[in-house]
């Protein structure tokens, strides 16, 4: 079974994960790459990698190290074949942030929200 990842767009088309890759140094950014390919191609992706949040509504967390640096990279399945990639961030702290998590939580709303709509 492979996935699929898409990123999400707000409703006046800014792509909030794709301002995050940008952002990233080359190594990172190469890590990341890494990550989300196995995200796309494993049947069974590892804890290390991929991990629903607890406490939230089907959002998940792509987990990516690099030396001391910790990225994460928030995400929801569609029909279990899609992943839609939300936002990113450096982790700076043993703690998600609520902010983060709420985030996400909004973009899967909106994004939902809008594609049911006719």
């Amino acid at each position: 079974m492979s996935r699929t990842i898409t990123f999400y767009k707000t409703s006046d088309g800014k792509c909030p994960i794709q301002d995050f890759l940008d952002s990233l140094p080359g190594k990172a950014a190469q890590k990341v790459t890494w990550v989300l390919k196995l995200i796309e191609d494993l049947d069974i992706v590892p804890s290390s990698y991929l991990k629903k949040l607890a406490g939230t509504e089907e959002i998940w967390e792509c987990r990516i190290t690099l030396g001391s640096n910790a990225y994460r990279i928030f995400c929801f399945f569609i029909e279990n074949s899609v992943v839609v990639l939300t936002h990113g961030f450096t982790k700076k702290s043993q703690k998600t942030q609520k902010t983060e998590i709420e985030r996400a939580e909004a973009y899967r709303k909106d994004f939902l929200e809008r594609r049911t709509k006719p």
